[in-house]
């Protein structure tokens, strides 16, 4: 909302803030947006921590873009190993018969 100032004015200070307490909470995209923006203020480092709590938590987003910071070099095989093995567990923890009926229930 602050972001892209919806309904209030734009303010990064908020959206920073309220991005912290999404994160805090536990939301994966919120983790993945404050990576963004540590990796956009020069601070690589703290951002690649974010992007590995992001994909820890099952986010995409931060998986693919660990993809590519390993491939440039960014991030360590280890830490890249670690986040694809804690992605590929939160996917597999939210797996279950209910959920692969209504996926393949949606696909017809």
């Amino acid at each position: 909302v602050y972001r892209d100032g919806e309904g209030v004015e734009k303010d990064k200070k908020k959206e920073v803030y309220h991005l912290e307490e999404a994160a805090i909470c536990g939301d994966p995209f919120a983790r993945h947006n404050l990576g963004v923006e540590e990796n956009e203020n020069g601070r690589a480092d703290r951002a690649v921590k974010h992007w590995i709590i992001a994909a820890k938590l099952g986010d995409d987003d931060s998986l693919e873009t660990l993809k590519d910071a390993f491939g440039k070099g960014y991030v360590s095989k280890e830490d890249f190993d670690s986040a694809l093995r804690g992605h590929q567990a939160a996917v597999d923890a939210t797996k279950s018969p209910q959920r692969d009926e209504a996926e393949l229930a949606r696909k017809l």
